[in-house]
């Protein structure tokens, strides 16, 4: 597979993400926009997530029916159009409306993380899974960068505009540079959509890196989702800007992409994937008790990403090797999983701020990623047999 190829779509994979992350640092501004609590608004950050959710679950199992480049193009399309009514919406009913449908088209990566995984050799998947994935999570973290200035210097409406602008350019360019990749599956819509749960059941090495993933996103999400409120809290006194930077900060966990991937391919997924869960859990303790120093907060922000990177290439590489034919399947259980994950850590990581501010957000990312270690380490190995690792 040409190094230009892999690029391209991790750069595209960064792009089209960033589409779900926008909001994060602008959730105080929207809600002085409608008059909203903190926690009613961060309603928008957990419905985007639903929709990627359910964009998972519906559209990127067509991946393996379906030529990926042209529906790959359609749903760009259709995310430029939300983007631009998110960015119109008069109410707040109508931008979680928008809001839903921008996650559901923003489905893209998922269709292309598989793809590269079927154009790469054995023998270097798990680097260019690692590649694909650091242009995934740059894009998750620059996003709150961009868009917390974005919303500081010209309003939160200006940023889903931009987000707008960028769906139709990135149309374009792929349209001429990306490969066609044809898939293989001459079943129906409705046999294809059965299938997952036909993997699901047959496969518990699936199963449990599904289980894993949800946990970890959940996490994940309940940090950045309320990561804005404690920087406006009597902690810090700082505004939508300096969160955003803090996804400039997070990026560093890009570097451990390829370092995960490499790791995945010489030692097996197992070993990443236990590093980055414990270098998860290192992070969230750093986080809650050091947390209230500027330097405890970028520490364990840097190694929060790094763990949270490590894990998910390491989950997403073993899953890949299951069964090549049904990749863009596999990556929907798999992924649907880590979304109903993230849904649920921003909607319990609302709530714990709510009601116990930033100790109860700790305790909530804590305990998910407690979960994730005990499920990895012991659900479903008596039954793995020769599937796992390498």
């Amino acid at each position: 597979m040409a190094s230009s190829q892999v690029w391209l779509m991790a750069v595209t994979c960064g792009l089209v993400v960033a589409n779900l992350y926008y909001n994060q640092p602008l959730l105080a501004e929207i809600g002085r926009t409608f008059g909203l609590s903190e926690s009613r608004v961060s309603l928008v950050a957990t419905i985007t997530q639903i929709g990627y959710t359910l964009g998972l679950l519906l559209v990127v199992p067509l991946g393996d029916k379906r030529e990926r480049k042209s529906l790959t193009l359609v749903l760009l399309l259709c995310a430029a159009v939300c983007m631009a009514g998110a960015a119109y919406a008069p109410t707040f009913a109508l931008l979680v409306g928008a809001s839903l449908l921008i996650g559901l088209f923003s489905a893209v990566p998922q269709l292309l993380i598989p793809m590269a995984a079927s154009l790469a050799s054995d023998e270097q998947r798990g680097q260019v899974v690692g590649k694909v994935m650091s242009g995934l999570l740059i894009g998750i973290l620059l996003s709150r960068t961009i868009s917390g200035y974005v919303g500081l210097h010209f309003g939160w409406r200006a940023m889903y505009w931009v987000g707008a602008v960028i769906m139709v350019l990135l149309t374009g360019v792929l349209a001429r540079m990306l490969p066609r990749n044809q898939s293989h599956y001459a079943g129906s819509y409705a046999s294809l959509l059965r299938s997952l749960g036909t993997l699901a059941r047959e496969l518990p090495v699936l199963r449990r890196s599904a289980i894993v993933g949800a946990c970890l996103f959940g996490g994940f999400s309940a940090f950045w989702t309320t990561l804005i409120f404690f920087l406006e809290s009597d902690a810090y006194h700082y505004h939508s800007d300096v969160a955003g930077l803090f996804g400039l900060v997070g990026a560093t966990g890009a570097f451990a992409a390829s370092f995960a991937g490499k790791s995945a391919d010489r030692k097996g997924p197992d070993y990443a994937l236990t590093l980055g869960i414990l270098l998860f859990l290192g992070g969230y303790l750093l986080l809650g008790f050091g947390g209230y120093h500027l330097a405890g907060l970028i520490a364990g922000v840097v190694i929060l990403d790094v763990g949270q990177q490590m894990a998910h290439i390491s989950n997403q590489t073993r899953v890949f090797s299951l069964r090549p034919e049904a990749r863009s399947r596999l990556n929907t259980v798999y992924m649907t999983a880590c979304f109903i994950g993230a849904s649920a850590g921003s909607f319990l990581g609302g709530l714990a701020w709510d009601h116990y501010q930033w100790p109860g957000v700790c305790a909530v990312g804590l305990g998910l990623v407690a979960l994730a270690y005990g499920v990895n380490r012991f659900y479903g190995r008596e039954k793995a047999g020769t599937v796992v690792g390498k």
